[in-house]
């Protein structure tokens, strides 16, 4: 999974400015324009009050775009975040690389446990080894298919049906510190979080890569979602 931090427009500041309009009005201005804050003490404070008692607008005002490659999979999973601006890379107008997702060894594959609680273990080496094996030969197969259709002349759109959900594509997708907050309690498993999760792995190595991002942009905002049991505001 690659994730990169291709723009941003986000810093604890913003979330201070945003919050402090409401006591101190114009008086916020120059600060806005500035992006800087008051006192660290004062608006770790401040960030940590917004974070814990749950008032969120002001975490708003910020900006991340992220370009992420993923297997199609896990874009629809990512998807179901209606939070977020996506664009996708498009099989209707481009001709998709042979690229697919094939799980490593260290990737847990027992399924044990609930519905929505489900937890992982490690497989053997040999459902290691089939996983390996059934998943190239069927990729292999689906892309020597979508080749064969669109040598025969065959629309793009048409061709890209045989293709399986495993194969590699390529979005943008923007968010605020809300929004990302939100993706990042969904989407990873944290001891201690106050609402547990319990994400599909391929998803979470996504998120965990924004989120390192995400905590060099807005320290203090970060170090409050993590104090305060990983809950968006």
């Amino acid at each position: 999974m690659t994730v990169e931090l291709v723009r941003s427009s986000a810093h604890d500041s913003d979330v201070l400015f945003a919050a402090r309009v409401s006591t101190q009005g114009e008086k916020t201005l120059e600060a806005a324009q500035d992006g800087t804050e008051a006192d660290e003490k004062r608006d770790r404070g401040l960030i940590n009050y917004l974070m814990r008692d749950r008032h969120g607008s002001p975490f708003e005002h910020n900006s991340m775009t992220f370009y992420v490659q993923a297997p199609i999979f896990v874009f629809r999973e990512f998807m179901r975040h209606r939070v977020a601006s996506y664009n996708e890379e498009s099989g209707r107008y481009r001709e998709m690389r042979p690229v697919f997702y094939v799980p490593g060894a260290e990737r847990k594959l027992i399924q044990v446990g609930k519905p929505g609680a489900y937890d992982f273990e490690p497989g053997t080496p040999e459902m290691t080894e089939l996983v390996s094996e059934q998943t190239r030969q069927v990729s292999t197969a689906a892309y020597d298919s979508y080749q064969r259709m669109l040598e025969a002349g065959i629309a793009r759109e048409v061709a890209r049906i045989v293709l399986p959900l495993n194969l590699y594509s390529s979005m943008y997708v923007t968010m605020n510190a809300r929004a990302l907050m939100n993706f990042l309690s969904l989407r990873t498993k944290r001891e201690g979080t106050h609402f547990p999760s319990f994400p599909q792995r391929e998803i979470e190595m996504v998120a965990e890569q924004m989120e390192d991002q995400w905590a060099t942009l807005m320290p203090l905002t970060y170090e409050a979602f993590q104090k305060n049991g990983r809950v968006a505001p």
